[in-house]
């Protein structure tokens, strides 16, 4: 097919080489005059949502942790904080991380690109000699005393890099989409077959998504898409007859009454949890089905344990959360000038919010398990950590827009000349 980028007219804004110039694309136009319309409007209303958003989810992640983890952590370490207390060390190291992203340049990342996917690759190499099995998954590397790594969370956020990288430079040469895709897609295809390697079906889909998400951000046809998606069903039916464990998911997943007290045990206690939740909750703590009914409870399935203890409100707060989240995301990818900004924020929120929707819709039982985490709210470091330099990414492309720059200018010197 021998379209360019340069000449693809379907979602103008979305295109690498057009900028949003129309009204409809201006971030307050559809409440212009009203108070949300002007903070809508304000220089830095992206880089505040997404902020926002980001620590409150955290903040009631650390929570959430502490109530879902307290049984298993008594039961394991002889201490109800223990798990809470690594968590909340990875969540200071990953603000920490997310602070000195916030302060980088656009050309740091560019700069970077090709080391953070060397990286990745060399980690997701090492992983297959010198990883250990967690939960039937080789996909960890031991680092020091209790703390793991694991390679193919970092991969996420590199190929978010690279991939932006990678189309930025290509669409200055004007090419056919067949020469497009050379190398983004085998370079991902060789990632996602390291990762399954390993057998993290999750993450290698979530791979996947970033690919997908970029490319629809530079203006992919649709038909393109179609084409992966018909690849990625028989990828998948492959997968599931080659394991006789995610053959069962999916039976179970497809007749949740087959197996109730067997393969969809986790599925049905997790809806339990939510259906016993209701408004408002038993109250903090209070969860019975993390009492060991409910495995996983303070990871994949810590969303019923929310809907338990605080109810519809909690659950619903949640996803307010994320789609306040998704929103200024996507909003910076549509009306960013600069094409890697708009690249990489493609990627990243396509990673957080198909990562989400998947572990949400498990829980659920309208999609089936694949044991990836809630962003920012389940129990993990390696899961938490890059979220947060990802969105600490994010937030540097918002303090660098042309107008939030200048307004932080015009605050840094108005609050010089106050102080003298």
């Amino acid at each position: 097919m021998a379209i360019g980028l340069r000449n693809m007219k379907r979602r103008p804004a979305m295109s690498n080489l057009s900028p949003a110039v129309n009204l409809r694309d201006k971030p307050g136009e559809k409440w212009r005059g009203s108070r949300i319309g002007l903070l809508l409007n304000h220089p830095l209303s992206t880089y505040y949502l997404i902020l926002g958003a980001t620590i409150l989810l955290l903040v009631l992640g650390l929570l959430m942790v502490l109530s879902a983890s307290s049984v298993e952590s008594v039961r394991t370490f002889g201490s109800a904080y223990t798990l809470v207390q690594r968590q909340a060390l990875f969540a200071v190291a990953g603000v920490i991380a997310l602070v000195l992203a916030a302060r980088t340049s656009v050309q740091f990342w560019r700069q970077g690109a090709w080391v953070f996917l060397a990286i990745a690759f060399a980690l997701l190499v090492a992983v297959l000699f010198i990883g250990v099995e967690v939960a039937g998954q080789k996909n960890w590397i031991e680092l020091f005393g209790p703390f793991r790594l694991q390679p193919s969370e970092f991969a996420k956020l590199a190929l978010v890099v690279w991939g932006a990288e990678v189309l930025t430079r290509k669409d200055r040469l004007n090419p056919t989409w067949g020469s497009l895709l050379i190398p983004i897609v085998p370079v991902t295809g060789i990632l996602m077959a390291l990762v399954l390697l390993q057998g993290d079906f999750g993450n290698t889909l979530m791979l996947a998504a970033i690919l997908c998400g970029i490319l629809f951000a530079a203006g992919a046809p649709l038909r393109l898409f179609a084409i992966f998606g018909a690849f990625g069903v028989v990828g998948v039916w492959i997968l599931t007859l080659a394991a006789p464990y995610r053959m069962e998911r999916i039976i179970s997943w497809l007749n949740p009454d087959a197996d109730r007290l067997g393969f969809g045990w986790q599925v049905t206690q997790g809806q339990y949890a939510l259906g016993t939740g209701g408004l408002l909750g038993v109250g903090l703590g209070g969860s019975r089905e993390k009492w060991g009914s409910l495995p996983e409870a303070h990871t994949d399935f810590i969303f019923p344990v929310i809907g338990e203890e605080l109810g519809i409100v909690g659950t619903f707060s949640i996803l307010v959360l994320f789609a306040i989240l998704a929103f200024a995301i996507f909003r910076m990818s549509r009306t960013s000038e600069l094409p890697f900004v708009r690249l990489a924020s493609a990627g990243v929120g396509s990673w957080i919010v198909i990562q989400a929707v998947i572990n949400i819709g498990a829980v659920l039982g309208v999609l089936p398990v694949t044991g990836v985490p809630l962003p920012l709210v389940s129990y993990g470091g390696s899961s938490l950590v890059p979220t947060l330099i990802a969105i600490g990414m994010l937030l540097a492309f918002a303090r660098n827009e042309p107008e939030a720059r200048k307004r932080i200018r015009r605050h840094a010197t108005a609050t010089a000349m106050r102080r003298r």
